[in-house]
């Protein structure tokens, strides 16, 4: 028998070695050549705007964080039969402070990997400059794993893997990561298209150009938006993943005995353990091998950590020999397998529709030639049409996992999708440091060839970005599966019927959600945008000399109105998440809740991934035509094609990434207060 004990110790081990790998990451890139004075400046700026976001970003959502650990105690305490109380509270706000010191670790690191980027592509190429951004956007993929891992295996072992407690800390993971995507993609994109329209539309200036008083606000946002939001959400993801897996397992101890249901419930940990080895191990393989060709540095890495996580739950399977729900006993491998295979297919396909290797971001660029307006429709036929096969491999991926493993089975694909999430979030976290690094060679004025080594980066971070995008989305459904079918489990809501109009209902306000969610950030990024296009035109026109390159911009201000605009527009679909799913629980009971869930699930999951593509192949098809085809910069098609980028933008950094999150967030919530709702 494998005891808990020696599951919590594989579990604390392996996030102290991911968090000392961080350290020696973090060391190697902080010893390296910073570059010029100039670039110390630029980057020192960069820095100064992102910690100026993410502190007062945090300070908010600690009221909201402090508000519900109240009432999750309070309501425990009034009503002990819950099976809530204040070690839920506990596990929640550790949680979100795991997931809010993960984002911060990750952005401060890479507004440092920035600079030493850019001078190791001027003095050694591509190569040295690949090997910089990998080891920063690794300390934000380590860092992610290591502090979630350690977080749940604390709880587990403090409070003895009472799963309503497990589900507060996963609650907690996922508040924080729904403020830290949306917030932050405001942010980004905001800035991105004030620099973007004002900049290379109107005053006909270089992207990046130094006298954009954008471009740091812009910069502080990839930052903010691509990194630290992003290691947010997929470390909600790797949480919920486990979360969920442990919940079914805990429900099925009267089907299959408690010795059983421990195991499958020390499994998903034992399963993470091995993938961060292997996501270690990957990231070392980049590092050592990477020359030239950076894609193929990216994906060998990523392949040799989802080979070593694929044979490492063999053995983990094979030593627990447990069949989940009366399967076989390799069932449970098979499941993560079928996660890790599904993962890989959806995020290739992301890939084909946003890279401009293939023929629907080609063709895209074509139609810039006609005018914007084109474009726009364009782009958004393509992520309409790239939701077809994500969506058939993940139905597909859900009636083989639950064959051979049954709704555990579903879980654990989740996980498998996830296992190697550091390497993952490393890869997809290295894109925004190689933008910067652009960014800081076109305001720094070093030599053209190493904006052609950063834009050459850069283009491969989009590509990897996309890939990641495809991997979030498919375990948000994998996960959101899994946390409802715990919900059912917990609440003894065994049938979903939909001849119940309490279930009608709360499919169709599910359904809605998304859009209306979605609404709220588009107008919060177009609120963003419109403030920092303002002052941009201000300073052109009241500042003496800057468009000639006479005087220097103020870029403090624009990093001042694109915070305050993002944390303003954050709030409220936030308070929406939390507040929506609480209602209808009273308001329509564990059905109708669950057809909410399912609702939300159904719908949200095509706007993610239209959302993700459409931007994904926008913004490349523009860069695409940046390259010299079709006119290249500062051709009609061109102009048509930046138009583009700014819809596209906020479609995939702020609304895609977010609605993963809103249904991750539902779900779990449902989890957590499903002792309020259960069928008596």
């Amino acid at each position: 028998m494998v005891e808990s004990a020696a599951t919590l110790y594989a579990g604390l081990i392996a996030g102290v070695l991911a968090l000392l790998f961080v350290v020696y990451l973090a060391l190697s890139v902080l010893r390296m050549d910073k570059g010029t004075e100039r670039m110390v400046e630029i980057a020192s700026m960069v820095q100064a705007g992102a910690r100026a976001f993410l502190s007062r970003e945090y300070r908010y959502v600690a009221v909201f964080v402090i508000v519900i650990a109240l009432g999750i105690g309070i309501a425990g305490a009034t009503k002990p039969e819950l099976a809530l109380g204040w070690g839920t509270s506990i596990a929640f706000v550790l949680g979100a402070i795991m997931s809010a010191l993960a984002g911060f670790i990750g952005m401060t690191m890479a507004t440092r990997a920035a600079g030493p980027t850019a001078q190791a592509a001027s003095t050694s190429g591509v190569g040295g400059a690949l090997r910089v951004a990998v080891s920063g956007g690794a300390v934000m993929g380590m860092s992610v794993v290591g502090l979630a891992l350690i977080g749940l295996a604390a709880v587990c072992w403090i409070f003895d893997w009472k799963p309503a407690i497990v589900n507060g800390y996963a609650m907690g993971a996922s508040l924080v990561a729904l403020f830290a995507r949306s917030g932050g993609g405001i942010f980004t994109k905001g800035a991105d298209m004030g620099a973007d329209l004002v900049g290379k539309v109107e005053a006909g200036i270089p992207e990046d150009d130094p006298r954009n008083p954008a471009v740091i606000a812009d910069n502080v946002g990839d930052n903010v938006g691509d990194v630290a939001g992003l290691g947010a959400d997929l470390l909600e993801s790797y949480v919920e993943s486990m979360v969920a897996s442990m919940a079914i397992a805990a429900a099925m101890t009267a089907v299959i005995g408690s010795g059983a249901a421990d195991k499958l419930m020390g499994m998903p940990m034992w399963i993470a353990a091995v993938g961060i080895v292997a996501s270690i191990i990957g990231v070392l393989f980049v590092r050592v091998i990477g020359k030239s060709n950076a894609q193929a540095s990216l994906m060998a890495g990523t392949y040799v950590a989802a080979g070593l996580a694929i044979i490492g739950t063999f053995f983990i399977v094979k030593t627990f020999g447990v069949a989940p729900e009366g399967k076989g006993v390799y069932g449970a491998f098979w499941a993560t397998v079928v996660g890790i295979l599904s993962g890989v297919i959806v995020g290739f396909t992301s890939e084909f529709f946003t890279s401009s290797k293939f023929k629907p971001v080609r063709a895209l660029a074509e139609k810039a030639e006609t005018g914007p307006a084109v474009t726009v429709v364009e782009g958004i036929a393509v992520g309409m049409q790239s939701t077809g096969l994500p969506v058939v491999v993940l139905a597909v991926a859900v009636v083989i996992a639950y064959h051979v493993a049954g709704i555990y089975g579903i879980a654990l694909a989740a996980l498998g999708m996830l296992a190697t999430t550091g390497m993952i979030v490393s890869v997809d976290s290295y894109g925004p440091i190689a933008d910067n690094a652009g960014g800081m060679a076109e305001m720094a004025e070093m030599k053209p060839e190493v904006r052609k080594i950063t834009d050459n980066l850069d283009a491969v971070g989009n590509t990897t970005a996309a890939i990641g995008k495809g991997f979030a989305i498919g375990s948000a459904a994998f996960a959101a599966i899994g946390l409802i079918s715990a919900f059912m489990a917990t609440t003894g809501v065994t049938v979903v019927d939909l001849k119940e109009p309490g279930v009608l209902a709360g499919l169709l306000i599910g359904a809605m959600l998304p859009y209306l969610f979605s609404s709220y950030l588009f107008r919060a990024v177009g609120r963003c945008a419109f403030e920092v296009i303002k002052e941009v035109r201000r300073q052109f026109k009241e500042i003496p000399g800057l468009l000639e390159g006479n005087a220097k911009p103020d870029p403090v201000t624009c990093v001042d109105i694109a915070t305050r605009s993002a944390i303003q527009g954050m709030l409220l679909p936030g308070v929406m998440a939390i507040a929506v799913p609480v209602i209808v629980g009273f308001a329509l009971g564990a059905q109708g809740l669950a057809g909410l869930l399912v609702g939300s699930l159904a719908c949200g999951l095509m706007l993610g991934i239209q959302c993700a593509n459409s931007g994904g192949a926008l913004d490349n098809a523009k860069k695409y035509i940046e390259e010299g085809h079709l006119g290249g910069k500062g051709s009609d098609a061109h102009k048509a094609a930046v138009v583009g980028d700014t819809v596209g933008d906020p479609l995939k950094d702020t609304v895609g990434p977010s609605i993963n999150i809103l249904i991750k967030l539902m779900a779990v919530i449902s989890l957590v207060l499903a002792p309020l709702f259960a069928v008596r």
